[in-house]
């Protein structure tokens, strides 16, 4: 009686899995509606395998040259030194703090209603575990490159009439969406599901209603 070898290196039946979706989203740490997406993102990546990217761009750059109000203007310095600190964190650091820095810095901006950079960034530094002195890039250029090249990497993509944040899902590109509050499960994945799929059409341009309330967090 002889007995038949299995062949173990034979792949299992069955489908492929599917391949992950790649995710880019640029933010500017400032923006309470980049905030507000960025929930979003996280709650469908609980339920859709996401390949999520965080990437630095800013609205200071983006209305250096333009004709935004004095008080608007105010508050540039204060959003360099958080694009800044990113950048600089992803520089020295790489990609895997900038998240957490990003979360870091936006719970006390955003929810947490703190308005003062230099009580945020210390406490921000503390939580992701970067060294005290750190701050100094958020005072400094030295990354000033990178962080314009990694908001123009974005808004070219898009085009200059948007602000933040900018999504590319699988290459695709988009402003926004704009929402509040940030839906959860089913709904939160039902939202994905539609705007990639408006998003993936070439022709696809706009689609906007007048705002009725602001940014709701949890």
């Amino acid at each position: 009686m002889t007995g038949r070898m299995t062949d173990t290196s034979a792949p299992a039946d069955g489908p492929a899995p599917a391949p992950r979706t790649s995710v880019d989203f640029w933010f500017d740490p400032s923006c309470p509606w980049a905030w507000m997406t960025s929930r979003w993102v996280d709650e469908v990546a609980k339920h859709r395998d996401l390949d999520v990217t965080f990437r630095i761009m800013s609205l200071a750059v983006l209305n250096e040259d333009n004709d935004v109000s004095d008080e608007y203007k105010a508050n540039f310095a204060r959003m360099l030194r958080y694009t800044r600190l990113v950048t600089a964190a992803g520089e020295l650091h790489g990609q895997a703090v900038v998240k957490p820095l990003y979360d870091a810095l936006g719970t006390r901006i955003h929810p947490g209603g703190e308005t003062d950079a230099d009580v945020v960034i210390p406490a921000a530094l503390a939580e992701v575990g970067l060294p005290a002195d750190f701050i100094r890039y958020a005072d400094g250029d030295e990354y000033d490159e990178q962080m314009r090249a990694s908001h123009f990497d974005g808004i070219g993509r898009v085009g200059q009439d948007v602000g933040t944040p900018v999504i590319a899902v699988n290459g695709t590109a988009f402003f926004g969406p704009v929402i509040s509050p940030a839906p959860k499960g089913e709904e939160a994945v039902r939202l994905w599901d539609g705007v990639v799929a408006v998003a993936s059409y070439p022709g696809f341009f706009e689609i906007k209603r007048t705002r009725t309330t602001g940014p709701v967090f949890d």
